[in-house]
């Protein structure tokens, strides 16, 4: 389990939830009523989680932030310098907001941490990043990483994954917040008597060992490249359209789906519907504040060049059913010239493929 988080000093849990029972699980176990934490809001799971945390009786300065932009390293760096008593106990950061398509720099955010010179413990949400994009749990201090079984581990929903480093484990021994159902010390008891506290979800954990399964047959280097080529072929269609990201900055674009800004007049609720009825795909609608506005194309998982090809011309369908007369061919054509240029030949299978491009065996 740790293969995921890229850790071996992380001690990993696993909770029958979604990702929102691994936040709870971080928050509780490690702070107490009133502790102030940090956290960045740009879309709306980062905004439940703040919610959640103010919930639970702790003190949240909110960082807010523009939805389409991420964590603005600088400005976390300023806080936790202004912050001379320490008060401050963890930093709050989601990796991939998954209402923007946007990816903040976990590292820089860990490097902002080290240059101010602050203790305080750093929680990342990983739900739709971890298993698709580049996170390394040790190397870039993180101390409690968290994630769920229905994005890139490709399992339905129904497990709360988490790595709680030794600090933070530190942390369980004053912590004060209550705690039941997400209890460290009640899983690893049962844990260690190879059990769990309740009645765990046994078909999703034969899922989730054959997915990291796989994971490491393929290694995760492959995996995040294979999202990373997903990604810019997706980009690559969206400017074909003459369409643009909800995410302006290149550096925070992601590679776990892509977030498109609809022309004015045109309600991207339509965009989904019409998909979804005529053509039987799936991509997702605008949440909260960007609802109407944007729709969400996912390459999340278990993608390919050609299924993303298909996700991509359902796309350019529906765009022109509503209204939007994107050119035929445009963001289907701008893809596949990319994946074209780029893809190479399948591991094992060069046998195959010698005589068409001269692989050598």
């Amino acid at each position: 389990l740790k293969y995921p988080f890229q850790s071996q000093a992380g001690k990993p849990f696993i909770f029958p939830s979604s990702g929102t029972g691994a936040w709870e699980s971080a928050l509780t176990n490690t702070l107490s009523p009133g502790d102030k934490v940090v956290a960045f809001r740009y879309g709306q799971f980062s905004h439940l989680w703040v919610d959640m945390a103010q919930r639970l009786g702790l003190d949240v300065e909110v960082l807010e932030t523009p939805w389409g932009e991420g964590a603005d390293e600088a400005r976390l760096e300023a806080v936790l310098r202004a912050d001379t008593d320490k008060k401050i106990k963890a930093v709050m950061v989601v990796h991939n907001e998954t209402t923007t398509g946007v990816t903040s720099d976990i590292l820089g955010c860990r490097k902002a941490i080290d240059t101010a010179g602050h203790p305080a413990l750093f929680f990342v949400d990983g739900v739709s990043s971890i298993g698709a994009l580049p996170f390394h749990m040790d190397k870039w201090g993180v101390d409690i990483a968290i994630t769920g079984s229905q994005k890139a581990l490709c399992l339905p929903t129904g497990l709360g994954l988490t790595c709680v480093s030794p600090k933070a484990m530190e942390a369980t021994k004053t912590a004060e917040l209550k705690r039941v159902f997400f209890s460290y010390d009640d899983m690893m008891k049962a844990n260690a008597a190879s059990n769990f506290p309740y009645t765990p979800s046994i078909p999703l954990l034969y899922g989730l060992r054959e997915s990291i399964a796989l994971m490491k047959e393929q290694t995760l280097e492959e995996v995040w490249a294979r999202h990373e080529r997903m990604g810019d072929a997706t980009r690559a269609a969206v400017k074909a359209w003459g369409l643009e990201l909800l995410c302006k900055n290149p550096r925070w674009n992601s590679n776990s789906l892509t977030v498109v800004a609809t022309p004015e007049g045109i309600d991207s609720n339509d965009i989904v519907k019409a998909a979804y009825c005529k053509y039987n795909l799936t991509i997702g609608v605008g949440l909260s504040e960007v609802n109407g506005k944007v729709f969400r194309i996912g390459h999340l998982g278990d993608m390919n060049e050609c299924s993303m090809l298909g996700a991509i011309a359902g796309v350019e369908m529906v765009l022109n059913d509503v209204g939007v007369k994107v050119p035929f061919g445009s963001g289907v054509g701008a893809a596949a010239k990319f994946f074209q240029e780029t893809s190479s030949v399948i591991p094992t299978r060069e046998i195959l493929g010698d005589h068409i491009y001269g692989v050598k065996n």
